[in-house]
């Protein structure tokens, strides 16, 4: 082997390096084509969910009633754990399972006989998601929107560390009782169009660490590895001349 091969594996060895570590860092790699997951996503009303629900009407008075439970971080209808409330003047509501969509228009055609053309607004107030293992701000993340994806979670507790596993974030996630646990990969791309781009609430997501460091480290070494084969460069030019 002549010495301007070996300058050439060199070479191609730094380069490669350079590669494999990025891929372990980007996000979103890949086909970026998505569909439109967000048009029909919503929450699922869920046990123990606290709901803010204003009901108006230009009938001022006659809405009044139903609203006892204003917007407040410790007032709301809480729904137990038969997935009821109880709601001023209709009694016991069956809730759970709907999407806020659904309970708004459930509500709406009860209130016609008491209001005309009510108008309600519906809020889970407790919405909250809990982050936990390899980033940098691990617990429990409230949010005052439905629509959370995993990137704002994570990003809410401050983004992965160097040392975490990107392309195998765990999501728990507990509906009705029934769990499951979900492995997303989000250095890929389609990873959008995924069930869990979207959280529900009460979701867990578990962030694993790397068992060699030594990979993740590559990348922000780069320059000690260049110069540590620029030696060996040096080195192989001398003996092979």
């Amino acid at each position: 082997m002549n010495k301007y091969s070996l300058y050439f594996i060199l070479l191609i060895s730094i380069f490669a390096t350079s590669c494999m570590s990025k891929k372990k860092f980007v996000y979103l790699q890949g086909n970026q084509s998505f569909k439109d997951v967000s048009v029909n996503y919503e929450p699922i009303i869920q046990n123990d969910d606290r709901l803010t629900i204003v009901v108006s009407s230009l009938e001022t008075e006659a809405a009044q009633p139903f609203n006892w439970a204003l917007p407040s971080e410790d007032i709301g209808y809480l729904v137990d754990n038969h997935g009821n409330i109880e709601f001023p003047v209709l009694g016991t509501l069956s809730v759970s399972g709907y999407s806020l969509t659904e309970l708004k228009s459930m509500l709406k055609q009860k209130l016609t006989a008491y209001i005309k053309n009510p108008v309600i607004n519906i809020l889970i107030s407790n919405f909250k998601v809990t982050v936990l293992g390899d980033v940098k701000s691990p617990g429990v993340k409230p949010f005052t929107n439905h629509r959370v994806t995993l990137l704002e979670a994570l990003g809410a507790a401050g983004d992965l560390t160097i040392y975490a596993k990107r392309n195998n974030v765990l999501v728990v996630r507990d509906f009705q009782g029934i769990k499951s646990f979900n492995r997303v990969d989000i250095t890929k791309a389609d990873f959008v169009n995924s069930p869990f781009y979207y959280l529900d609430q009460n979701d867990v997501i578990y962030v694993e660490e790397r068992k060699a460091k030594i990979d993740t480290t590559a990348l922000p070494n780069l320059p000690v590895i260049i110069s540590a084969v620029s030696f060996l460069i040096t080195i192989a030019f001398l003996v092979t001349r």
